[in-house]
């Protein structure tokens, strides 16, 4: 699912200053319809840190966002290296970093005063990987000189840039009861579609094979156009669902116009109207296929948009 933001909206810097926009940087004043709806906040005070932890919806499905705010400017923290301080969360995910930091305080709660001679190179104490569609998350308790704590780092498999957070270590506990809140008022399902797709088409024009299959990923659904052009070998184009619309109007429009220009070409040659010269859209020279070109089809799609 999408699960997730994008992770590159400045929310928080504007939401925790009070200036009446939602995570998508839409104004509720002006009328327009938030892309993201906020359905819950909580914020945390753990020692000179300050994280708020946001329960938002938006088409993809639920989701929660944990921002660590710099206290001086009332902005998301950003890092030395550029990195914004927060992750995202989808639902069930949220659930497993809970029981997770039920495992990390167990450990943490084991362990004797610090001790500079006995700390491992890398700092880690304890490490863990959750794993969610296309996003890592990894869970590392580390020890510095200032202490230790909590480093949760969010990747995306194709790339783009880490974000984290840093949670002290003894504020686990009070971080996962603030959590466990959400996830009691809110549940773990993601959300998103979850009803029966349509079955996938196929148009066959000619020597030509179109097929048209509808799948659903992390993305949201879409729609994959494919044409046979060898025995084993498809080109293709994914539509996703949200442009759909506006895909089948541009078809539309070049169906209209192509029609009047087989209609004009064709009276250019006849010297005069062709009577009854509205035709069949898409031009005379292109006749409708029969009910024998398509049927149903379904095939394998792929896991990415």
């Amino acid at each position: 699912m999408s699960d997730i933001g994008s992770g590159d909206e400045g929310i928080n810097s504007q939401k925790y200053h009070g200036q009446g926009m939602d995570a998508g940087g839409n104004n509720f004043d002006s009328g327009q319809q938030p892309q993201e709806q906020e359905l819950a906040t909580k914020m945390l005070q753990i020692q000179s840190k300050r994280f708020y932890l946001d329960v938002k919806q938006n088409r993809r499905g639920r989701f929660i966002k944990v921002a660590e705010i710099d206290d001086r400017t009332g902005y998301v923290r950003i890092g030395a290296d550029g990195r914004r301080s927060q992750i995202f969360l989808a639902m069930s995910t949220a659930a497993e970093f809970r029981d997770h930091l039920s495992s990390f305080s167990d450990f943490y709660s084991s362990l004797g005063p610090p001790n500079p001679d006995n700390v491992p190179d890398d700092g880690k104490l304890k490490s863990e990987m959750m794993l969610k569609d296309n996003r890592r998350y990894y869970l590392d308790l580390k020890e510095n000189s200032r202490g230790r704590f909590l480093r949760v780092s969010q990747t995306i498999t194709r790339g783009g840039p880490r974000s984290q957070i840093a949670l002290p270590a003894q504020g686990m506990i009070e971080f996962r009861d603030a959590l466990t809140d959400l996830l009691d008022d809110f549940g773990t399902d993601d959300g998103g579609f979850k009803g029966e797709l349509p079955e996938g088409r196929h148009l066959r024009v000619d020597n030509k094979n179109f097929y048209f299959d509808i799948g659903q990923n992390n993305r949201g659904i879409y729609m994959k156009v494919s044409e046979k052009v060898k025995s084993n070998f498809r080109t293709a184009i994914t539509v996703p669902e949200k442009c759909w619309t506006r895909f089948r109007d541009i078809l539309a429009d070049y169906c209209d116009k192509m029609c009047r220009a087989h209609q004009q070409n064709a009276e250019n040659h006849q010297g005069g109207p062709i009577p009854g010269g509205s035709g069949v859209r898409g031009g005379p020279s292109q006749p409708a296929p029969s009910s024998s070109d398509i049927d149903t089809f379904s095939c394998n799609v792929p896991n990415r948009i």
